[in-house]
């Protein structure tokens, strides 16, 4: 079976299937080959219903999990969108074609530089990668409109919180290494609604403000 058939299959039997509406979310996510995301070794497991490996310890999220966090997201085409996170840039990806503008921060240096490389081929010219502590977040270009955090805290750090817009929406896994929850946060007169979502497991979030390097 082709790519493009797979990518077809995928949104329909495991985005649409379990209750994913959100129609912009499915149209980016049947376009953008996830194929180009993967490490080549590993290509005939791009669309299978499962997270991949793509080094250094990262993965690429299962495809529900990258439409849900980003239907949750509520992303606009005026948004400026903070993604901590990058790993092989997929989700940097969709984010880019449902918003005006894309930064993300990935501490890996080789996957910055991979997920760079990527996004140029796809000709993707309005997500910037940037090379830092994801848990401090990006002052110097912050309000943000969104947050998206693709790994799991013990909490949502309070940086981010800071970062984002009045009106604005972050989404994160939040709880220990093991089991996580997706926290969907909308932040309205500077005090946070917050939302549950589906249970999930990410890879650990690295940082000042995240879980420490050693003895995750």
């Amino acid at each position: 079976m082709s790519f493009s058939k797979l990518r077809r299959k995928m949104v329909d039997e495991q985005i649409k299937r379990r209750g994913v509406n959100d129609e912009r979310v499915m149209n980016v996510m049947s376009e953008i080959p996830r194929e180009f995301f993967v490490p080549d070794s590993l290509k005939t497991l791009s669309y299978d219903d499962s997270p991949v490996p793509i080094g250094g310890g990262q993965t690429i999220s299962q495809p529900y999990i990258v439409a849900k966090m980003t239907e949750l997201l509520d992303v606009q085409k005026n948004h400026i969108v903070l993604e901590i996170g990058t790993g092989s840039g997929y989700q940097a990806a969709i984010l880019a074609k449902l918003s005006l503008r894309v930064f993300s921060i990935e501490r890996i240096t080789e996957l910055r530089k991979s997920a760079e490389t990527t996004l140029k081929k796809l000709k993707i010219e309005n997500a910037f990668i940037i090379n830092g502590d994801g848990t401090i977040g990006l002052s110097q270009y912050a309000p943000f409109d969104r947050i998206i955090v693709t790994a799991a805290g013990p909490n949502i750090p309070k940086n981010l919180l800071d970062q984002l817009k009045d009106n604005g929406i972050i989404v994160m896994p939040v709880g220990n290494t093991q089991q996580q929850v997706l926290i969907k946060a909308v932040k309205k007169d500077g005090k946070f609604e917050i939302e549950e979502h589906d249970w999930c497991r990410f890879v650990p979030l690295i940082g000042k403000y995240g879980f420490s390097d050693i003895g995750v």
